[in-house]
């Protein structure tokens, strides 16, 4: 069985409140249903149109801006209920609310939004979890193995406003924990190298180091000295697909636990100890919406936490 999500062309004119949201996330809020990938597709194929051209995922809306959105027809299938444990999980994560903005402690292995095989992801669960708030929408994104802190809007206007902090790189301080596969050097306090995205054959996306890449730079500081790793802060001045991951790979200290980019002797290691998933945590944001400065952190997930007292610290801290 198929269902039409939308029945015929719709020419849509961009309000004014929607200025600076990417074409994806427009379509994804007109479209609600339809899979993530589906609304890809159809913007590769042409069939999605701005002003009459052709344009891209990334593309930023403008105010009077005509968006052609045409037939999609899915897949029928049932709502997925969010199970009581998830729902549970989620409600015991907020780590600020007010008025306009929800701060989440997203735990590891949740993706943020479904589509591509995931029928629940953060942003669907937060709905149905909280059917009072009706605008949420997310502010930014967390790979599905990272944990921490993830912003979602409850009104059109806050999510604007942060986007423009983003837009700016100021205003907006998020700082991550990694774990690291060797001795990251106390002096290594940037990593500033240009990115590229990569879409393999399999939709899989990779990232990867390319002079024809994008400006990226994210700051580091060490924390801690273990025998065969390193913790460190990150915070990514830009903000680009996996960039801490591929950072870190690239100045030759890859993430621990990571399937994509981590170096699999480190990883096979780290896994015998009982590390079962990326060592990548957003521990800490701070930021001023309407003049008020809002800051928040999610401790250390209880299985990392745990992690770091199995592994061992060099003979002298200063080794």
């Amino acid at each position: 069985m198929e269902t039409v999500v939308n029945a015929k062309v719709k020419l849509i004119a961009v309000d004014a409140a929607f200025e600076g949201q990417r074409l994806d996330n427009f379509l994804m809020r007109e479209l609600k249903g339809v899979p993530k990938s589906k609304i890809y597709n159809i913007l590769r194929r042409g069939e999605v149109r701005v002003n009459k051209g052709r344009a891209k995922p990334d593309y930023k809306l403008v105010a009077g801006d005509v968006v052609r959105v045409p037939p999609v027809r899915i897949a029928e299938r049932e709502t997925v209920a969010v199970p009581k444990t998830l729902e549970q999980t989620i409600r015991d994560a907020v780590l600020y609310e007010d008025d306009g903005l929800l701060i989440i402690n997203k735990p590891s292995g949740l993706a943020v939004h479904g589509g591509s095989g995931v029928s629940l992801g953060l942003i669907e669960s937060l709905r149905q979890v909280f059917p009072e708030y009706r605008q949420l929408e997310l502010v930014h994104r967390l790979d599905r193995d990272t944990s921490g802190c993830v912003m979602v809007a409850k009104k059109r206007s806050v999510l604007k406003e942060i986007h423009e902090l983003l837009k700016a790189k100021q205003g907006v301080d998020k700082r991550y924990l990694a774990l690291v596969a060797g001795k990251w050097p106390a002096r290594k306090r940037q990593v500033k190298v240009a990115l590229e995205k990569n879409h393999l054959r399999s939709g899989e996306r990779m990232v990867r180091v390319s002079p024809e890449g994008k400006f990226s730079l994210t700051e580091y500081q060490l924390l801690q000295r273990y025998r065969d790793a390193s913790l460190v802060e990150a915070k990514p001045i830009t903000g680009r697909t996996h960039q801490i991951r591929v950072h870190c790979q690239s100045a030759g200290y890859p993430i621990l636990g990571d399937d994509k980019y981590g170096d699999e002797e480190a990883n096979k290691h780290s896994k015998g100890l009982g590390l079962r998933r990326l060592f990548l945590h957003a521990h800490s944001l701070s930021l001023v919406v309407s003049g008020r400065r809002i800051s928040v952190e999610a401790p250390l997930p209880d299985e990392l936490q745990q992690f770091l007292t199995r592994i061992e610290l060099p003979a002298q801290q200063g080794e």
